[in-house]
């Protein structure tokens, strides 16, 4: 990987030659209310408009993404449900990456233990995984799940249990392959743990100061903008549109 160097303002600077973009959704294009940003929208816009591929790479189920993507005018992959999920164009077509069983068998274990979880409304779209609400702190759920064959992610916005070994790293090393890239190749943005393999296989990893720690510390650049601003920071970051600071 090209190594990194600092600039003028001492902050870090992207390697040269970066192709793609990949990002998480929840906000990342959104702003503090999930609300989708009309200048991250305009900035996907412009990458699209240089055919730069933008792989979308979330927590949530496929007829969320799907229906930004289709609004974004994108054509590549799309990875969901935290790797569970890989949607592929011409054709159409949805391969499922995890077990649900693991997922769906943890999720009675901790209602066996007393754990009051509840399951995101979004669930019942959900094919490879179970996504809870955060009303049951994280640190609950895996002590009731010590020892336990399941993978647990938190995203901020809810909490994965997983098939071991699933997760959007994987899931991107099948999506880019098609495309002639790797995620060194890209600059890969994101905010939550379940961001953090992605973030430390990029060629440019971006998050920002309301991601959380494990984020932030993988990534190569922490913008000074959150949430949707900070996507557009990010990606004027890793150089793809040119001078950093251009419009």
């Amino acid at each position: 990987m090209p190594e990194r160097r600092e600039d003028s303002g001492s902050r870090p600077r992207a390697p040269a030659g970066l192709r793609a973009v990949v990002t998480d959704i929840d906000g990342t294009l959104t702003d503090a209310r999930r609300r989708l940003d009309p200048d991250a929208l305009g900035i996907v816009h412009r990458l699209v408009e240089r055919k730069i591929p933008v792989v979308l790479a979330s927590g949530n189920v496929l007829p969320v993404a799907l229906g930004i993507y289709r609004s974004l005018g994108l054509r590549t992959p799309i990875v969901a449900e935290n790797g569970g999920l890989l949607f592929r164009r011409t054709p159409d077509r949805i391969v499922r990456l995890a077990d649900p069983s693991v997922a769906l068998r943890a999720f009675r274990r901790l209602r066996r233990a007393g754990l009051p979880v509840r399951r995101l409304f979004t669930d019942r779209w959900r094919e490879s995984e179970v996504a809870l609400d955060t009303s049951v702190p994280i640190g609950r759920i895996l002590a009731a799940l010590s020892g336990f064959p399941v993978q647990v992610e938190g995203t901020g916005f809810a909490i994965h249990l997983m098939e071991p070994g699933a997760g959007k790293a994987p899931a991107l090393v099948r999506a880019l392959r098609p495309l002639g890239l790797t995620l060194a190749d890209c600059v890969v943005l994101g905010d939550g743990d379940n961001d953090v393999e992605m973030l430390r296989a990029a060629g440019w990893s971006v998050s920002f100061p309301t991601g959380s720690p494990a984020a932030r510390s993988a990534a190569d650049y922490v913008t000074r903008t959150n949430f949707a601003e900070g996507f557009v920071e990010g990606v004027k970051s890793g150089r793809l549109l040119g001078r950093r600071g251009s419009r």
